[in-house]
């Protein structure tokens, strides 16, 4: 009796610790993409030119969902029980969001092969009406999944089953099985087009630097650039397949469930949105400008000396 005692509260103590540093992980993180977002607000330079936009977009986008997933986290760690129906909204959005990042991804490197592969339409292409209509398609295309699945689980799940309260998890909503293949198969076809597009664009704009004769140093910037966001795509595709390894867990043990949780958090859900403010944060020196400013308030730098104006030429730094 004494040993197990000890060991729940050895148990309860390690929870805490990871929760700890989830949280800190978390708020940092929140911090510094509120600040992004603030800055892109701030500057309506940004607003007209549509890597920016897409980049608020992916800003607003994890952190909504990186504070989502970390409240169903900590409630499932902590076992709170919730009525199952505003868990599947939950979820429901949990998994927008989650597949809204990865084809903003690739909607970001495609505007990237645009601007060095075909300069002189860059204009013409990148207007703020296209670019309203593309941001309209990826959350259509994002949103295909989840409403399925999420009317699916309506359709099968009998009237006592949706009065009752479970620990929220996505798991929940996918004890069908055919329902859990077919959003698992829906999710690989999506990551194959994703990761062709990726490839096809950084392929382009490889022959493109080759081929250009100036400003080779902003396309092997872009070539970079299209290299961190794949890297990133692949670790957000891989959190969206996690599911299917946490689900049998499970159903078997709880305490390796929450583990894998846990690591899963961390590794695909934290890592890839710290690529974000790397990209754009520090690596454009247009954006990174403005960054500084209002990170420090604006106290030690000179609002003319880093006041940005806007530039008709075509930006090809990024």
């Amino acid at each position: 009796m004494p040993n197990l005692t000890e060991n729940n509260f050895s148990n309860t103590v390690m929870y805490n610790v990871k929760l700890l540093i989830v949280q800190v992980l978390v708020g940092i993180l929140l911090y510094v993409n509120g600040v992004m977002i603030f800055t892109f607000l701030k500057k309506k330079v940004f607003w007209l030119e549509t890597r920016y936009i897409l980049f608020a977009q992916t800003l607003f986008v994890d952190s909504t969902n990186m504070l989502l997933t970390d409240l169903t986290m900590v409630g499932g760690f902590h076992r709170y029980p919730v009525h199952i129906i505003p868990c599947c909204i939950f979820c429901t959005l949990m998994s927008l969001l989650s597949i809204c990042t990865p084809v903003t991804l690739a909607a970001m490197c495609l505007e990237r092969y645009v601007a060095i592969c075909m300069p002189l339409r860059h204009p013409s292409i990148s207007t703020p009406k296209n670019t309203s209509i593309g941001v309209l398609v990826i959350w259509t295309v994002s949103f295909v999944i989840p409403l399925f699945v999420l009317i699916v689980f309506l359709v099968y799940t009998s009237p006592i089953g949706l009065g009752s309260y479970v620990v929220c998890s996505l798991e929940v909503m996918l004890q069908v099985k055919w329902l859990a293949d077919t959003r698992a198969a829906c999710l690989q076809i999506l990551f194959i087009i994703s990761f062709c597009l990726v490839v096809s664009t950084y392929i382009k704009i490889m022959l493109a630097a080759r081929s250009a004769s100036d400003n080779k140093k902003s396309t092997n910037k872009s070539l970079k650039t299209v290299i961190l966001h794949g890297i990133q795509l692949f670790l957000c595709m891989l959190q969206l397949l996690m599911p299917y390894i946490e689900m049998p867990l499970w159903k078997v043990d709880l305490v390796l469930f929450q583990n894998v949780k846990y690591s899963n958090f961390v590794l695909f859900m934290i890592s890839p949105r710290c690529l974000s403010p790397l990209i754009y944060g520090l690596r454009d020196k247009k954006f990174c400008q403005a960054l500084k400013h209002y990170a420090f308030c604006g106290v030690s730098l000179d609002d003319k000396k880093y006041k940005i104006r806007h530039v008709k030429t075509i930006p090809l730094e990024v």
